[in-house]
C-alpha cells in the first residue's frame, strides 16, 4: 500500500479504565476514499492525576525505580529528605520521558508542574520579537525545572537528548515544601548555587578567551562527572557532551569554526582526548582547571544546579 504523508493529526485521549483500548496506544492513519489526503490519529492513554485533579497524559510515565535507588537521590531537591518525607514524594511523583528535540515547555505557557532531571539534558532558550533565539542554560541530571509560586514558564525548554523527568504537580509540591522544610532548604541551596554559576558565567563570556571559554564549559560538565565518580582534582573523568558543537558555539558566543579549532587545540595539547563524536576524556582535571583560568577546584562542587545563563557577541 502506498504511504502518504499525513496532512492532519488528531490526538485521542482515552481513560486507562477503558481496558479494551489500553493496548492500542499507537499511531493510526486513515486514507480518504479518493486518496487525496490522510489523517494521522494518535491514541494516548490518560492516567489519574496524582493530585486528584482529573486526567493527566501518560508519556510512558511508569515508575522507573524507588526513590532510594534513584541515580540523583543525593544531589536533587529531595537529597535532604527524611524517610517519611521521601515516602510522600515517592507517592506523588510521575516520570515523564521526552525524545531528543521535543519541546518540554514553551516560554509563556502555564506550567502546572515542577520536575527534577533524572537523566538526559535539556536546553533553556529565549526568543526575541524578531525571531532571534539564544540558548541561556543547560539542564543536567539533578537540576530542578520550574519554580514554586510561579505559574508561567520564563524560557523555552527543549530536550537536547532523550530525557527523563521526575515530575510533581506544582500545588502539591508547594504544600510538601510547607510540610517538609528540608525540601525548601535544599531548593534554596540549589538556587544560590545557580546564582553563583550565573555570576561565574558572566566572567567567562565577558573576559575569557575562546580557548578558556571552551575549557570552562568542559570543566563545568567535568565537575558534575567528578561528583558522581568521587574524583579528586588530579584524577581523570570521562564525560558525554550533552550538546552539539553548533549549540556550544551559540551558548558561548563563538563561531562553529572557533569551537572546532579550540577543541582540536585542547586535544593536541593533551588537555582532553576525544572518544567518538560526543565523548570527552579529561586525563587530569587540574590541567583543565588551569586552562579554564579557574580559581576553584572540582571538589567544591556538590552538584544540583543548572548550567548558567549568558550572552555574548560572536568571536
Amino acid at each position: 500500500m502506498e504511504l502518504i504523508e499525513p496532512e492532519f493529526a488528531v490526538a485521542c485521549f482515552l481513560p486507562p479504565d477503558v481496558a479494551e483500548l489500553r493496548t492500542q496506544v499507537s499511531d493510526h492513519s486513515w486514507l480518504s476514499p479518493d486518496r487525496s489526503f490522510s489523517i494521522m490519529i494518535q491514541v494516548c492513554c490518560l492516567d489519574r492525576d496524582p493530585a486528584g485533579g482529573g486526567w493527566a497524559m501518560n508519556r510512558n510515565a511508569s515508575n522507573l525505580e524507588s526513590c532510594s535507588d534513584c541515580p540523583i537521590r543525593y544531589s536533587a531537591v529531595c537529597s535532604r529528605c527524611e524517610p517519611g518525607e521521601l515516602a510522600r514524594m515517592e507517592a506523588a511523583k510521575r516520570y515523564l520521558r521526552f525524545k531528543s528535540g521535543e519541546r518540554i515547555v514553551w516560554a509563556g505557557d502555564e506550567m502546572d508542574f515542577v520536575a527534577s532531571v533524572v537523566s538526559g539534558t535539556a536546553t533553556l532558550s529565549q526568543t526575541m520579537e524578531d525571531g532571534r533565539t539564544q540558548m541561556v542554560g543547560l539542564m543536567l541530571p539533578s537540576d530542578f525545572l520550574g519554580r514554586p509560586g510561579r505559574s508561567v514558564a520564563p524560557y523555552d525548554v527543549t530536550a537536547a537528548s532523550d530525557i527523563t523527568l521526575c515530575c510533581f504537580r506544582r500545588k502539591p509540591f508547594e504544600e510538601m515544601m510547607r510540610q517538609s522544610p528540608q525540601i525548601g532548604r535544599r531548593l534554596l541551596e540549589m538556587t544560590l548555587d545557580e546564582l553563583d554559576a550565573a555570576r561565574d558565567w558572566m566572567l567567562v563570556l565577558g573576559r575569557k578567551t575562546a580557548r578558556e571559554k571552551i575549557a570552562s564549559l568542559l570543566l563545568s560538565l567535568a565537575r558534575r562527572a567528578a561528583v558522581r565518580e568521587r574524583a579528586a582534582v588530579g584524577d581523570g573523568v570521562v564525560l558525554d557532551l550533552p550538546i552539539s558543537r553548533e549549540a556550544m558555539a551559540d551558548y558561548l558566543g563563538l563561531t562553529l569554526e572557533t569551537v572546532s579549532r579550540q577543541i582540536t587545540a585542547l586535544k593536541r595539547d593533551g588537555v582532553i582526548a576525544l572518544e567518538g563524536m560526543r565523548k570527552v576524556a579529561v586525563p587530569d582535571l587540574g590541567v583543565l582547571v588551569q586552562e579554564a583560568g579557574a580559581s576553584w577546584s572540582v571538589g567544591d562542587c556538590s552538584g544540583g544546579s543548572s548550567m548558567p545563563c549568558g550572552f555574548a557577541g560572536r568571536a
